[in-house]
Formats: structure tokens, sequence, C-alpha cells
């Protein structure tokens, strides 16, 4: 895979050129913003795998960044940077439209973890239309459609479809849909997959002839149309 692109919007410039060195040297390509304006002008000029946010920002601040991007389409995965660790600021971010956040002080390793789990997910939604048999994803509006129907999906449910179809034919075990869908490293050991894949069964499946969300028993779950 090539390099995940990162743009940095920092302000404080001992800390960005202290952060920038350490991405740089596991293998992150970093850009460096250091206003809320010029910031987002970079984030839609150019194609990031990740954006790492600081919410409080000369000119703009964060959250009113990512309110924008997300209102002019732009689906770059973006981490905030926050400096209290107070849970009313993380909800709004992640309410604006960020995926991650992380409070200040912060180690850099698990910036580099956090940074390269998001880019990869950067790095896989290029494609812009998923399509298996009459139901299509557009992974830039988000938009879900089951021939006719429009779809509503919950954030959860549109990320577990995704990850589903981008896997198409293939068998989805439990642990790889918890990574992929919740960024666990472990199994909760819960029903919580089967309650997911239950509520987009009903919401793709339910009303329509061709089934294409099945059960492998004992294995996982595949996204395919049966012949």
């Amino acid at each position: 895979m090539s390099s995940i692109k990162v743009l940095l919007i920092e302000d404080d410039e001992r800390l960005a050129q202290l952060t920038a060195r350490y991405l740089e040297s596991h293998g992150v390509l970093v850009t460096i913003s250091a206003t809320g304006p010029d910031g987002q002008v970079e984030a839609l000029r150019r194609q990031y795998d990740c954006i790492v946010l600081d919410v409080m920002l000369p000119g703009r601040d964060g959250l009113s960044i990512v309110r924008q991007l997300r209102e002019r389409g732009a689906r770059t995965p973006v981490l905030l940077l926050t400096a209290r660790g107070e849970i009313s600021e993380k909800v709004e971010g992640l309410n604006a439209g960020a995926d991650d956040y992380l409070s200040k002080p912060f180690a850099l390793e698990e910036l580099v973890a956090r940074v390269r789990a998001l880019g990869r997910r950067g790095h896989d939604t290029k494609v812009l239309t998923l399509r298996v048999a009459d139901l299509s994803l557009n992974t830039i509006s988000r938009e879900v459609r089951r021939g006719e129907k429009a779809i509503d999906l919950a954030p959860r449910e549109y990320l577990l479809l995704e990850f589903l179809m981008r896997s198409t034919g293939r068998i989805c075990d439990r642990m790889a849909i918890v990574e992929k869908v919740w960024d666990y490293d472990f199994d909760p050991g819960t029903n919580l997959v089967d309650v997911y894949i239950m509520r987009l069964r009903e919401k793709i499946d339910s009303g329509f002839d061709i089934k294409l969300l099945h059960t492998v028993r004992g294995v996982g779950y595949v996204l395919k149309t049966l012949p």
C-alpha cells in the first residue's frame, strides 16, 4: 500500500513539527497548516487519507472546519486533537462529523496507531459507488439504495454495510467485523454483531424476493446474490 498522506492542522509550531517528524519516521507523509482557514482550504484542495485537526485554532475552530468539510461532501477521516478531556466536547466533535479524537497531551505512539487506522479507511474510500445486485452505496454522499428504494441507515449500520459490500462474496467472521466496524482488537463477547446484522438485514432485504445478506452458521456472514 502507498504511504498514508496526512494533513496536520495545528497552530502550535513546536508540537506540529514534533508530531510531523514522528509520523514521518513511521512512513506517514505529512503536510502542516497552522491556521483554521488555511487548513480548511488545504483539506478541500488536495486529497488526503486522514486529517489530524486541533480543535482550538486561530481564524476558525476545528469543529466548524469539520462541519464545513462534511457539508461540502468531503469524507476524509478526521482525528480531532482536544485540549480538554471533557466528554461534551468529544461528543460535539463526533456529532460534527469527526471520526475519532485524542486528548492532549497524547502519546505519539497512540497517535500513529490511530492515524494508520483512519488512513487505511481513507485509502479504502477511494471507490465512489459500491454495488451488489440492485443494492448500491455511495461512499461520498453515503446514500444507500435497493432498487428504487432509498434506505436510511444509522452510522454504525452504514459502516457495517460498507465493510460487507467491500467484501462481497467473502465470508466475514465476527472478529473481522468487530475490528473493521467498531475498531476493537478484541471480541466484546456480546451479541452486538448479531443485533446489527439483524437490523441491517431488515432494512436491505425485507420486502425483496432476492436476499443478499446471508448467515454462514458457525462462521460468519456474507453479502452476495445466491444462484
